[in-house]
């Protein structure tokens, strides 16, 4: 093989070389991977031509330059602590944490330079504004639903930046040193409110009692009374009917037990007792044991 030829066949295999060199830059540059977490903004001739997916993708080489690698995990802010005056004049401090994502990278580069900057201005703003509405006392009781405006506030203000607010979190309310002493006198002068009412409700409750129980006492009494009363009646009615069906001598009778009665009870005293008696006493006495031996 002679020079030239030898010249010839390496002049052959350069440009073949420099052929697949040049094919292989075209691919490396034609051919782009995305990973699953991120999103790629590509231009043309520095205008925005296309967003790259997740995957494999193709873009011209040489004329699309993918610019701008943006990822789309979702992602929070710093906490941030805003002042805030509600609705009573009360100066709070509201501490609050937002997370969002980016769903459309090509609104997010071309529309905001600083996205952190701009949601945490736009959240300070919203807070105040939300917190101005609404009094202390709802402003701790009604935390979820102030959470909720201030979400829906701020995914409308952000609307335009391609951006979605997934959640947004009110960490703690806090006040001022001067304003918790008057919460705490307030509150103890409230428990004592309430001591006193428990208190007074108390007494009531046992002077009703009482007034019940003197009531229900009088009661019973009454009902004794009543049958006792019944009884006597009863009694007295049973010797009534005596006197109508037996006449005088059922009376007497009555008299004579009772009579006898007595002289029982004399009886079984110590011996010390001083009887007197009428003159026609033993008289009686007789006619009574005489009508009881003819009852017997």
């Amino acid at each position: 093989m002679t020079e030239d030829q030898l010249f010839a066949l390496l002049g052959d295999t350069g440009i073949y070389l420099l052929g697949a060199l040049l094919l292989i830059v075209i691919i490396f540059k034609g051919v782009r991977i995305v990973p699953q977490s991120e999103k790629h903004v590509v231009e043309r001739f520095g205008r925005l031509h296309s967003v790259l997916g997740p995957g494999i993708n193709f873009i011209v080489p040489f004329l699309d330059v993918v610019k701008h690698r943006i990822s789309i995990l979702e992602r929070q802010l710093p906490n941030a602590t805003q002042d805030a005056i509600t609705k009573d004049n009360v100066l709070v401090q509201i501490d609050t944490s937002v997370f969002y994502r980016i769903l459309e990278p090509e609104k997010t580069v071309y529309r905001i330079r600083d996205v952190d900057g701009a949601i945490a201005t736009t959240v300070a703003g919203i807070v105040r504004a939300e917190i101005g509405k609404m009094d202390l006392d709802e402003v701790q009781s009604n935390r979820a639903q102030l959470i909720g405006q201030i979400q829906t506030s701020v995914e409308d203000a952000v609307d335009d930046w391609g951006i979605q607010v997934t959640r947004a979190e009110i960490l703690d309310v806090n006040l001022d040193q001067a304003t918790r002493d008057a919460m705490l006198q307030q509150l103890n002068a409230e428990r004592a409110r309430r001591a006193q009412v428990t208190e007074a409700e108390g007494s009531k409750r046992a002077v009703e009692l009482n007034a019940d129980a003197q009531l229900y006492a009088a009661e019973q009494i009454a009902k004794a009374r009543r049958i006792q009363a019944d009884a006597e009646a009863y009694a007295t009615g049973v010797v009534a009917a005596a006197i109508r069906e037996h006449g005088l001598e059922a009376a007497q009778y009555q008299v004579a037990l009772k009579q006898v009665e007595a002289l029982n009870t004399l009886g079984a005293g110590d011996g010390k007792q001083t009887i007197i008696l009428p003159a026609n006493a033993l008289e009686a006495f007789g006619d009574a044991f005489k009508m009881l031996r003819g009852r017997g």
